[in-house]
Parts: C-alpha cells; structure tokens; sequence
C-alpha cells in the first residue's frame, strides 16, 4: 500500500515556541475523537520525545488534546471533553499546554548535550534513550562505567550548558545529510529509505544529528543537569539518568 502523501505542516519545526496556532481541519473521526489539521504546532512523539498536550477551541467549544500522533505524513489530534467535534472545513485555534512543550524542550536539548559530550569525549554511540518533561535516560555503548567517570560526564556537560552554545535547526537533501560524518548517532541508522529530507539539530561547536524532535535555542535556557543514577544493562551497554531544575 503507498505512504499516506504529508497533509500537515509541521509548524513545530521552523517554531518550536509557537504556543498557539490556527489551522483548518482535514477529517474528523467520532469514533475516537480525533482530527487532523492541515497545520499543527503539536508535537506527536518519536525519537524518545512524548507527544504533547493542549487544547483545540473551535466555533467557541474548546476540547483538550489528549493524545498526539503520527499517521503516515498526518498528524492526528485525540481530544477529550464533551464540546462538539470540530468538522472538516472548520478553523481551529490550537494551545499547547507550555509548560510541558517547555520543559520537554530543554529536556531533547540537555539530551543532546550528554551526547554530544559522550560522543565528544569517549567516542561512544547511543543505543537508545528516552524522555519526560525534566528528565530522562540515555544508553550508551560503554564497557564499563564507574562513579568518577559519571561525575567528569556531569561536569563536562554543566560546562557545555554555561557556554550558552547557540542551538540551530537545518533540514537538508539526504544525500547532502549522509555526507555528514556520524549525523546519525543512534547505533542503528533508524532513517527509513524513504525519507528524502533530513532535519538536522546543531549545537555549534559541540553536537550535530538528524532529529524531528523540538529544542530550545541556547543551551543555556537547558539550566543545571544533574546526572541522577547510572546503571549497567549489558556488558557493552550502559545507562545514564539525568535530571533537570
């Protein structure tokens, strides 16, 4: 069966601050009480990063957005309350919940120093990783970890934060991406042949990998990052905790 041809703008992606959108709806499902945009500055999860929340107010009826997902190039909004459904051809005026998206921004950021950082320092690729708003684990293909090398990690992270390094997102041809030594730091190359354009996140002087997911502008607006707990889950496989203010 053909992939689904991309419905929704991502307006996520070239604003990553935009906390209220207006967009016309798509299609509506009473079924589950989804709807789809052709534009949403909701994020729908992936690359570790939950959804986000919200609401979505139409003809003076606002529901909150429960739920958030992917489905081909569509985004598909669940809403919950007992406001009426929006209808196709309807507008919409979307909000997220910014307290959340906020803090699941400097969350991907402080990420992404830690694997900057890791990668930087030990040559060590990641073997997954995931988050919440505030805190979040990372794998890593280390023999062996120790409490030392935890704080030194700690450090040199906190010193990268302090830099206030500027935070840049580029969407490139996959072929200009590829050419890029180690843009894609997971241990498996998760980018499906498909794909022919690739977002890319930079953090100058530090960190570049192809990521979908939202960031702050400045690793300074990360704050302290505190690595919390560390532990082995393999021999060659180590994990590492870490928690924001």
């Amino acid at each position: 069966m053909p992939r689904r041809p991309r419905l929704t703008t991502l307006l996520y992606h070239t604003d990553s601050y935009l906390r209220e959108f207006e967009a016309g709806v798509v299609s509506a499902s009473p079924d589950d009480r989804s709807v789809e945009f052709d534009a949403t500055a909701f994020y729908p999860g992936g690359g570790g990063q939950p959804c986000d929340f919200g609401s979505c107010t139409s003809g003076g009826a606002t529901n909150p957005v429960v739920r958030v997902r992917k489905d081909g190039g569509s985004v598909i909004h669940v809403l919950a309350g007992a406001a009426p459904l929006p209808l196709p051809g309807d507008r919409v005026v979307g909000t997220l919940d910014w307290e959340r998206r906020y803090a699941l921004m400097r969350t991907h950021t402080a990420m992404h120093i830690l694997c900057g950082v890791v990668f930087r320092d030990y040559g060590a690729p990641v073997t997954g990783g995931e988050m919440r708003p505030l805190g979040g684990r990372m794998d890593f293909e280390f023999s062996q970890m120790k409490g030392e090398l935890v704080r030194e990690i700690e450090r040199a992270v906190n010193v990268e934060v302090a830099a206030a390094r500027e935070v840049r997102a580029q969407t490139l041809g996959r072929d200009e991406a590829f050419q890029i030594p180690d843009l894609i730091r997971t241990k498996i190359n998760l980018l499906p042949a498909g794909i022919l354009h690739v977002r890319t996140i930079e953090i100058v002087g530090l960190d570049l990998q192809a990521d979908g997911g939202t960031h702050v502008r400045n690793t300074s607006e990360v704050g302290p990052i505190r690595i919390s707990d560390y532990k082995s889950k393999g021999t060659i496989n180590k994990r590492i905790y870490i928690e924001l203010q």
